[in-house]
């Protein structure tokens, strides 16, 4: 039972750093979970304040990936229109073949939805570049939170096999 549990905290850890960069899985609640699931195993010792205090954190940070594009969008005078192309650049550019397509899609996708929102090509292109580096803060966030989870887990799960020998 043990193994079973670590092998789906493990695969939690990695669905967690896949959904920093996939809006459909919230990465840094995705590795909490691991985190959870680890702490149910026998013998690895994850104390309730520390379960409790990184609980709040990947809140915190889910809760800022919807406010960081919002701002990043807003403070160079974008749209929603360019926050729903942002994330649907981000779905095809994830799902094409293209060569850096999770850059390249967010910032085409923001782009388009500038131009259909207003005509205006450089107040568009300013707007996408704004939605575009929202999208790269909020993203590089999420991964290094899920990142630092991933850490806490081996060094939690190497402490316990420590205890093996």
């Amino acid at each position: 039972m043990e193994i079973f549990l670590v092998c789906i905290a493990l695969l939690l850890m990695i669905l967690g750093i896949l959904g920093s960069f996939l809006p459909v899985l919230p990465g840094p609640l995705t590795s909490w979970a691991g985190l959870l699931v680890l702490h149910f195993t026998e013998g690895v010792e994850l104390s309730h304040t520390f379960l409790i205090v990184s609980l709040v954190f990947a809140v915190f940070i889910y809760v800022l990936d919807y406010i960081i594009p919002a701002i990043g969008t807003k403070r160079f005078g974008g749209s929603r229109a360019g926050m729903i192309g942002t994330t649907l650049g981000l779905i095809i550019g994830l799902l094409s073949p293209i060569p850096f397509g999770i850059i390249i899609g967010p910032f085409v996708g923001a782009l388009i939805g500038e131009m259909m929102h207003r005509n205006d090509f450089n107040k568009a292109l300013k707007a996408a570049f704004g939605s575009f580096l929202g999208f790269i803060a909020s993203t590089f966030l999420k991964f290094i939170v899920a990142i630092i989870y991933l850490g806490f887990f081996i060094v939690k799960l190497s402490e316990h096999n420590a205890s093996w020998y």
